[in-house]
């Protein structure tokens, strides 16, 4: 599976979203973020210190964590299971009409 998403990385310098290749550690269909005590639904952990990826509007704070449109993450919480691979990878800032980061789940 390979979903192309596109997200906000908060504050890049002091709290950068960790590429590379990870294992969901853990989900939670309705998760709230102790940072900024906002909601964060379809919650599935990668990394650590609480790093995920969840539905979250893409014009509010970061801690890190991958923000995805509601179908986006209720999919990949919906496919993805405890102990699956996931990678996530970055590019540069793109213009809205050229291709957006990917996160690629183990079944692809």
């Amino acid at each position: 599976m390979i979903r192309a998403v596109t997200f906000v990385d908060g504050d890049a310098r002091s709290t950068p979203t960790p590429t590379g290749m990870f294992k969901v550690e853990w989900e939670a269909e309705n998760s709230t973020s102790r940072e900024y005590n906002s909601p964060m639904p379809y919650s599935v952990f990668f990394a650590p210190g609480g790093i995920g990826v969840h539905e979250g509007g893409q014009r509010t704070p970061s801690a890190g964590c991958v923000k995805l449109g509601r179908a986006d993450a209720h999919a990949l919480f919906a496919e993805l299971q405890v102990g699956d691979e996931v990678q996530v990878t970055c590019g540069t800032r793109r213009r809205r009409s050229e291709p957006s980061p990917r996160l690629r789940g183990s079944d692809s």
